[in-house]
């Protein structure tokens, strides 16, 4: 732990359940939480930094209604899917802590990447002929985009606290529009999200986000100040639940 209460560090179950009340639908859900990743996609202009959200649907008993980053579950076939350029070293030993191995690391950055095209129609890579027989990656290939992990940053890691429909353990990525290398006017191919929007970053953290995702974006806004670049080995926050209380670790 670290000093000073930051977000949700130090709240105990039943405020955390207070809190997240209308984010998740509470209930016996999975034991184990599930890999995940999402990408905080970061445009900047001048001094202004705005960021990527779009709004989930109402029916949805994962975070409904909510502005939320492009982000879902790590699918096994991502591990397979070949890159231009992997992740930079410090990031992909920081994703493969404990019991995640790099092919793991690298197939949960790259659902992030696969995530932002399906929900927002941006395919994070550079210009090149790409082949796959993977529908979720069609569109790569399509428009001649060969992804690329070389650009993501790792900024934080939180797993959803027991007592969810849904678990997951989810790695916070971060990511330049500068790597973005075609935007589909008509947006992604599914209807995860309802709308999407550019928001300013302070602004955001004002939105209707959840909590898990305001505190990261207000850690995100700190980091920023300091290190305008994300450079790829600055300390990770990870937040989890443990012995009743939300934890705050650095990785």
């Amino acid at each position: 732990m670290t000093g000073g209460r930051i977000g949700m560090e130090g709240m105990t179950r039943a405020e955390v359940d207070r809190a997240e009340n209308k984010d998740f639908a509470l209930g016996a859900g999975p034991k184990r939480p599930r890999d995940a990743a999402t990408l905080i996609l970061l445009d900047r202009k001048g001094d202004d930094v705005r960021v990527l959200m779009g709004r989930r649907h109402m029916r949805h008993a994962f975070m409904p209604g909510k502005f939320v980053f492009p982000g879902g579950r790590t699918d096994p076939a991502d591990s397979r899917i070949p890159v231009v350029t992997g992740l930079h070293p410090d990031v992909e030993s920081k994703i493969a802590s404990g019991r995640t191995s790099v092919t793991r690391a690298r197939a949960i950055a790259l659902s992030a990447v696969r995530e932002t095209y399906e929900e927002a129609g941006l395919l994070i890579g550079r210009p090149g002929a790409f082949e796959t027989a993977k529908p979720d990656w069609r569109g790569f290939a399509d428009h001649n985009v060969m992804p690329s992990l070389e650009g993501l940053r790792f900024v934080a890691r939180a797993i959803t606290p027991p007592g969810r429909v849904r678990r997951f353990d989810t790695r916070f990525l971060a990511a330049f529009r500068d790597d973005v290398a075609v935007e589909l006017a008509e947006g992604g191919p599914t209807d995860e999200l309802e709308e999407i929007v550019w928001l300013p970053l302070h602004k955001a953290t004002e939105a209707d986000i959840p909590t898990i995702t305001r505190t990261v974006l207000t850690e995100l806004l700190a980091r920023l100040r300091d290190d305008p670049e994300l450079s790829p080995g600055t300390p990770v926050p990870f937040y989890y639940m443990r012995h009743n209380r939300f934890c705050r670790d650095i990785l």
